[in-house]
């Protein structure tokens, strides 16, 4: 069992932080088989690019830097924030000093992959930051580029459920709902299927909260000497939904048969608040067409918006809210 030592300081210093360069980490290993496989679809349209790009370029030097209980952090530096970008995280990447690679590589790097001459060669050059990070940037581009919007979005909409959550119920409700193995016990976080056996204690400096699309159950970064915080990369509420390729409409198409199909999409999507952007986003539709839905069912009295920052957010009504619980009460299929 995993447990960390938290105290008030720590949690008002917690934070929500986004990651494309974990998130395509997390990718890699599930397409090289070293992680939970990906649903068949994504994996049939993916892995001919992957098998390919681990021909052409040095992909399998980066993932010869994974091993089965950690993965490398050099080329997933630590975001800063909800507003971290690949281009952010390949700077920082292409910046890693010569000497603190190799140290990772010399402690990270010693599986059968590894021992691979090719692979070799490029591991002990004296150029290997700058081609390890080139070939993250093609891996990015040609395998993650086109879906990370709607993956940012499911991400963003996650958090922002976090923090609902976290002036409503307090953060012990709120780290508890990250996943079924973590309680709350005696002023600290439990998770129950890792081996640690020594607490480990914050020390005032908050926990980074990641919200993740191909994470397989819960990660935890806990070690030096790269400058991570001590981190929790957990998976993002919505991400069942989309890798089971499932519509949010329930069937039969009750809620469809009322309002209709795109609405019935927008009005499912709100179970928690969220902007026209990330619905956008998150359901791949024009970001005109989410305006003008919702719109419509706002002067139903279905939905009500309301300004958050700089993003105006629109949450279900109390009838909105009857809408949908009714129609999913009357389908045999359950939605996420």
């Amino acid at each position: 069992m995993l447990r960390f030592e938290v105290s008030v300081e720590d949690l008002l210093r917690s934070r929500f932080a986004l990651s494309p360069a974990l998130d395509l980490c997390l990718l890699l290993r599930s397409l090289a088989g070293q992680d939970r496989p990906l649903p068949r679809a994504w994996a049939t349209r993916l892995l001919p690019a992957f098998e390919r790009l681990r021909r052409e370029s040095e992909l399998n030097a980066a993932l010869a830097l994974h091993n089965p209980r950690s993965g490398p952090s050099f080329v997933a530096p630590p975001p800063r924030g909800l507003n971290q970008t690949w281009a952010d995280d390949l700077a920082t990447i292409r910046a890693t000093p010569l000497e603190a690679a190799r140290h990772e590589i010399a402690t990270q790097a010693t599986g059968p992959s590894a021992r691979d001459p090719r692979v070799r060669a490029v591991l002990d050059s004296t150029d290997a930051v700058s081609r390890i990070a080139e070939a993250m940037d093609r891996a990015w581009h040609e395998l993650l580029a086109a879906d990370w919007p709607q993956l940012r979005a499911i991400c963003e909409r996650d958090v922002v459920h976090r923090v609902g959550v976290i002036g409503e119920h307090g953060w012990v409700t709120t780290i508890e709902s990250l996943h079924p193995s973590i309680t709350w016990q005696a002023g600290g976080i439990e998770i129950g299927h890792f081996s640690e056996v020594e607490p480990v204690r914050l020390a005032g400096d908050g926990l980074l909260l990641i919200p993740s699309v191909f994470v397989a159950n819960i990660a935890a970064h806990l070690s030096d000497p790269w400058p991570w915080p001590r981190t929790l990369v957990y998976r993002a509420r919505g991400t069942a939904a989309l890798w089971d390729g499932q519509e949010t409409v329930p069937r039969p198409d009750t809620l469809t048969a009322l309002i209709g199909r795109s609405r019935a999409r927008l009005l499912l999507a709100l179970d928690a608040p969220a902007s026209t952007s990330h619905l956008a986003r998150s359901l791949a539709m024009t970001t005109g067409a989410v305006g003008d839905h919702l719109a419509i069912l706002r002067g139903a009295g279905l939905l009500v918006r309301a300004r958050s920052g700089r993003s105006v957010l629109y949450r279900r009504t109390p009838l909105g809210e009857a809408l949908v619980g009714g129609t999913a009460e009357g389908s045999d299929q359950h939605c996420f």
